[in-house]
Parts: C-alpha cells; structure tokens; sequence
C-alpha cells in the first residue's frame, strides 16, 4: 500500500532539520544533557513514524504526532521545534481532506499566543516573538498550500492515468474493429465469390465442362487474391502500389459470367491518398458480394468518378433488393467511409439496390 503523502519526504526532513538546529543550540549553550538525549530521542522517534505510518489508523498517528510534538517542545530551548506543528495542518490535507486541515492549522496559530503568554511574560511587546508568530502562520498557510498542490497533483496523474488506459482500450478496440472490417470486406468477398464459383463448377461439370474449369480457375484465384490481400495487410498493403481502377477492373473480370454481367464506368483523373482508395475498394467488394449473394441481380454496374475534390462510387444492380437493417458488413464500409469524412448512401427496391459512396481529399 503507498504511503498516503505524495511527499513523504517532507516531516522526516524538517524533523532532521530540527533535530539539527536544536542539538547545536544546545551543545553551544550548555552542553550535552538529559534534555538533549529525550529531544533526540523524540526527533528520531518521530522520523520513525514516518516509516510506519502506512501501517497505522490516521487518526491515532495525528494525536501521537501531536503529543510527540508538544513533548519536543518542552525539551527544546531554542524553540526552533515551533516549525514541527505546521505538519498537523500539512498531514492532515492529504488524510481528512481540506476542512479539517485548515481548522487545525488554525487551532495551531491560535495556540501559538496562548502557549507565549504562559511561558513569556510581556511577548507582545517583544519583536522576535511577534515575527516567530508571524512566520509560523506563515508556514501553516504554505504547508496547506503544500498539500493542496500535492493532493491536485496526485489526481491529476490518477487521472490521466485512467485516462491514458481508457485511451489503450478504445484504440485497441478500434484496431479489433479495423481488423474485423478487414478479414469480412477481402475475405469474406472472396469466399463469397470462390463459393459462387464452385457451384458453378459443380453444376456445369457434365454440361459444360471447359466452363466448369474456367469457374474453377475463377476460384482459384480468388483464393490466391484473399491470400494477397492477407499479406498486404500484413504488410501495410505490401510494396506494390494499389491502383482503384485496376484493382476494380482485375476483379470485375474475375466475376463476370453467364449469370451476372458487371460494368465499369470511370471518369477523371485517378488520385487521392491509398486510404481513400482503399475505402472505394472495400465498399465496391461490399456492395458486389451482397448481389452475389442477397440480390439475385444479373447486372451490376460500377460507376467511378475521379474529381479534384475527392471520388464517387456508385453500385447499381437490377436484383430484387434485400433488407438494408445494416449488418456487419455494411456498418463496417458506412464506418470506414464516415472515418475519412465521407458519405454513404444505400436504396433498395424489388427493382434493384444502390449503393453510393463518397470520400473527400
């Protein structure tokens, strides 16, 4: 358990320097005496405390220290240990809170005069008893002070601490989101469409079989391309540049067939940052998958334009719609492109569904 004091080094110090100033009054004065040992004693008792206070109830450590404190006071002489009671006030911040220290502090100042006026005849008319006064409540409001500062800056770094965790967590659950998109927007397209393959290898086996070995070429590189997409993303899309058009392009070919005819239009100048691109990409693997597998559609068509401001994707089929209460994969390409400040919109009919998606640059 940490020690309640986010400066713990402050009571041992001071009493060191007590212990110091007092011992060399007295040893100049009169002497090594009895006095001298119980104050010693006293002092080296009350650093002791300092180690143990972890393992002692707040409460009866502050009325032990004030005991103590009184007890050094009438065995000093130089009356230097006066100092040692702006610890009630300082010690008790950090235990009870701000109220409490400040009542002590005052009842400390307050006893100041009254311990005088019993012990020194006429101190008010004295100037280094009314500057002792002075500096002692001097020192009561900068010990307060002390540990108002500490106690702010020990929650300050709790915290940013919590803080700092809460932000370990989020980005590490944004990374899981990021790589979930990832494996369902490459993966699962090409699963979808290896899937679609095979049952058309399957069925045309017999019937038509150069075609079967085509769909069954078309599945095969399918899965080499799920497992290029793997690697890039190992590899932060790897080495080669990602060019949209050209990756639209390559996998429209390898979707084409008897049943589902896909275009793609393309107007402008291809630019924009890779992750921009990469965005497009995903939503136009989205949007295909979900005519292969939910649409029924025999046309899709692809239109893509380049502008200076940023791209447009538009995915149009002639299917019978599907419902667009989004799943996961459609949340993940809505997620994906309102991250880059885009904008996603999706209609489906029985007549068809379009998918349009915008990214600014």
């Amino acid at each position: 358990m940490p020690s309640t004091r986010p400066v713990p080094w402050v009571s041992p110090l001071l009493c060191l320097a007590v212990l110091a100033g007092g011992a060399y009054y007295a040893l100049v004065d009169a002497g090594p005496s009895f006095r001298l040992a119980g104050f010693s004693a006293l002092l080296l008792l009350l650093i002791g405390l300092d180690v143990l206070d972890r393992h002692i109830p707040a409460a009866v450590l502050l009325v032990t220290r004030t005991a103590l404190y009184i007890a050094v006071n009438a065995l000093d002489d130089s009356g230097i240990s006066r100092v040692l009671f702006v610890l009630i006030p300082f010690g008790a911040y950090f235990t009870f809170g701000r109220r409490p220290a400040i009542i002590l502090g005052a009842s400390c100042v307050a006893a100041l005069p009254a311990v005088l006026t019993l012990r020194v005849p006429g101190w008010q008319t004295r100037a280094e008893y009314v500057s002792d006064l002075v500096m002692f409540t001097l020192g009561v409001v900068l010990a307060i002070t002390m540990a108002a500062v500490a106690v702010r800056e020990r929650q300050a770094r709790v915290r940013l601490e919590q803080i700092m965790h809460e932000v370990e967590a989020l980005s590490a659950a944004q990374e899981r989101n990021r790589l979930a998109r990832e494996i369902h927007d490459s993966l699962g397209h090409h699963l979808t469409a290896i899937a679609v393959q095979l049952e058309k290898a399957t069925a045309f086996a017999d019937l038509d079989p150069s075609g079967a070995r085509e769909a069954v070429a078309n599945a095969r590189w399918s899965a080499d391309r799920a497992l290029t997409e793997v690697r890039h993303s190992v590899r932060t899309l790897g080495r080669r540049p990602f060019h949209l058009t050209d990756a639209l392009t390559e996998l429209i070919d390898h979707l084409n067939d008897a049943r589902l005819t896909i275009t793609l239009d393309v107007t402008g100048t291809e630019e924009g940052p890779l992750t921009s691109q990469m965005a497009l990409y995903r939503a136009a693997q989205e949007a295909l998958t979900n005519a292969c597998r939910h649409s029924g559609a025999a046309n899709v068509r692809l239109s893509l334009a380049y502008e200076d401001a940023g791209a447009n994707l538009t995915v149009a089929d002639d299917g019978h719609g599907f419902d667009l209460r989004e799943g996961f994969g459609l949340r993940g390409m809505r997620e994906r492109i309102e991250q880059l400040d885009g904008r996603l919109d999706l209609a489906s009919t029985p007549a068809g569904t379009t998918i349009s998606a915008r990214v600014p640059w």
